[in-house]
């Protein structure tokens, strides 16, 4: 039994080839993806919502770490939440 989590994040995969990319990372090492949720205001640039969560969620078999970079992150963990994020990761100057 190992002492950490590999956490593969991907915020540098082709966005229109989720799947495919997912299987590159899919060994049995890995539990977790990472999920950076970037909203263009607390950070410059524009990821991924909850509605991209809830798809991911319902194509792969790894479980969710989101990281909210993201303004009002209070107003939007619930949705992430129903969206199948496992683990919910924010800023405390975010709050």
């Amino acid at each position: 039994m190992s002492n950490f989590l590999l956490l593969p994040s991907i915020l540098a995969a082709d966005h229109g080839q989720f799947i495919a990319e997912m299987a590159t990372v899919d060994l049995p090492a890995v539990e977790y993806l990472h999920v950076d949720v970037m909203d263009g205001h607390f950070v410059p640039n524009i990821t991924f919502g909850p509605k991209v969560v809830a798809s991911l969620k319902a194509h792969t078999r790894f479980k969710l770490d989101c990281h909210l970079m993201i303004e009002k992150v209070d107003d939007y963990i619930p949705a992430f939440a129903a969206a199948g994020a496992d683990i919910i990761t924010i800023h405390a100057e975010a709050t």
